[in-house]
């Protein structure tokens, strides 16, 4: 029979267990921000070009949005149970997977022969992405010490920031310099073999609590939300009442029905129904939500609005969107600050209402003949209004639920609001369909001014929810009693 361990060994143990003294803290910061750059621009850059891949694949506006919502839904799916992958299989083994696979798919867009192809390539494209982004940040977390960290988790998500408000102009920049849409999904290939070299050799693998993977969930939500969508993009073309429309919608409601009856009875669920039990947890999302659907369904079109409507090159587009997409980096690290003082909900509630009216503007003013000096301002405003609920909303979601369940919070809240976004880009192409096309630039801009102000209605609805926010003490601890009561109900079992 073995001696028991000396506290000694304990320690040592323990050390070993959590240390890993043959990580390169810089080395990992660099990769995965860079990897988490990459992955943030190439979902941003394709709005730029959608004009061009519109000319030269012939596409319509239902495969336009199926170019966005291909990589958006897989995404949004996916990224829940991405995490659980690492931690079973190793973190650094599962982030060159997504990374390669995320390579090879953006080498399948660059030559897409195809809408349909390109439209396939997207959707690897999130399969990849939704692997690679939450590893970023447990790689990131596991590469610093505690004392060291804040300053590494800035710089990551300054880098994330910055690839969306550089996302059009880079986009733009390319298609104008390489003379093809294909190049900005080409740039990733280069990039992708060299990230993949270096974390061959810089990162080290380790894995964490193994979960078991909630396929059931998956495939409820996946082909639910896959229904939906299908029968939202194609029902103005098709007919609604056709049972090819009809038939997907319903099938899709009834298994995200199906989804949520799945995720009450599950044991280890891929979205625990019971972090809706929170007020702060389940109105955050609605906020989430709302803004997805409202901001990004409008950049749409907006981001094609310079080049179809008003006849500016990809790059000049590009530049004239940074007054929305520049103001994250200026306004959301304050925006931070001020929710551990003043709460959430008055920074989220005032900017859901700022995005709405700065909407509403734009789709008042926005014509072929618009000066742009018209638009800064609603531009402003939006991206000012944009920054304000991002940092917030992270705030109050991991305030609502215990520190050890705030990774699976966080990816639930990621996906709620990426399927918002689906859903935006759906709807509002609805409006766009019946009342306008891409024909001349009158049409596009009468679909534009058409479908937009959904988008303001939607996002007002958001800045409501956002009133019902609890404050960061109150949520906290009604986190701390739930647990209690989790705890209690296990013990008397």
């Amino acid at each position: 029979m073995t001696s028991a361990p000396t506290p000694a060994e304990l320690a040592q143990a323990d050390r070993e267990l959590h240390e890993h003294p043959k990580a390169h803290p810089g080395w990992t910061l660099a990769i995965v921000s860079i990897a988490l750059f990459m992955v943030t621009l190439d979902n941003l850059v394709v709005g730029v070009a959608l004009p061009s891949i519109q000319k030269d694949l012939q596409g319509g506006l239902e495969s336009l949005e199926w170019t966005v919502n291909a990589y958006t839904l897989t995404y949004a799916v996916l990224l829940m149970p991405a995490a659980a992958l690492g931690d079973r299989f190793g973190r650094k083994r599962m982030f060159l997977t997504g990374l390669c696979i995320f390579t090879l798919a953006s080498l399948g867009a660059a030559l897409a022969p195809t809408i349909d192809a390109l439209i396939a390539a997207r959707a690897l494209q999130g399969l990849g992405a939704a692997i690679v982004t939450p590893l970023t940040l447990t790689l990131l977390a596991e590469a610093f010490p505690g004392e060291k960290r804040g300053l590494a988790l800035g710089i990551w998500s300054g880098v994330s920031g910055l690839g969306v408000a550089l996302g059009p102009v880079v986009g733009g920049a390319v298609i104008e310099s390489a003379g093809s849409w294909q190049w900005i999904f080409g740039i990733n290939i280069p990039i992708g073999i060299a990230l993949l070299t270096l974390a061959m050799w810089q990162l080290v693998e380790s894995r964490g609590e193994r979960r078991a993977l909630d396929l059931p969930g998956i495939a409820f939500a996946g082909l639910g939300l896959f229904g939906l969508t299908y029968g939202v993009v194609r029902g103005e073309s098709q007919g609604w009442a056709t049972f090819g429309i009809a038939g997907p919608i319903t099938a899709g409601i009834a298994l995200l029905i199906g989804f949520v009856i799945w995720e009450l009875r599950a044991p280890q669920p891929m979205l625990p129904m019971r972090f809706f039990r929170s007020r702060g947890f389940s109105s955050t999302n609605i906020v989430s939500f709302c803004m997805f659907f409202g901001v990004f369904g409008s950049i749409f079109y907006l981001s094609q609005f310079f080049q179809t409507a008003q006849g500016y090159s990809p790059l000049e587009s590009g530049i004239r969107t940074l007054p929305f997409t520049g103001m994250p980096i200026i306004v959301a690290p304050i925006a931070g600050l001020m929710s551990d003082r003043i709460g959430p909900r008055p920074l989220m509630s005032v900017g859901l209402a700022m995005q709405a009216i700065a909407i509403s503007w734009l789709a008042a003013v926005s014509t072929p003949t618009v000066p742009y000096s018209e638009l800064i301002i609603p531009f402003i405003i939006c991206g000012t209004g944009m920054s304000l609920v991002f940092a917030p909303a992270a705030n109050s979601v991991l305030a609502s639920v215990r520190q050890k369940e705030s990774g699976q919070a966080s990816g639930a809240t990621n996906a709620i609001r990426e399927v918002g976004g689906v859903m935006g880009v759906s709807m509002l192409g609805v409006l766009f369909a019946a009342n306008g096309s891409y024909a001349s630039p009158q049409a596009y801009s009468d679909g534009a001014t058409a479908a937009l102000p959904l988008g303001a209605v939607v996002l007002a609805i958001g800045a409501v929810a956002a009133l019902f926010v609890p404050g960061l003490k109150r949520m906290r601890a009604e986190a701390e009693e739930h647990a209690a009561a989790e705890a209690l109900e296990a013990a008397s079992a």
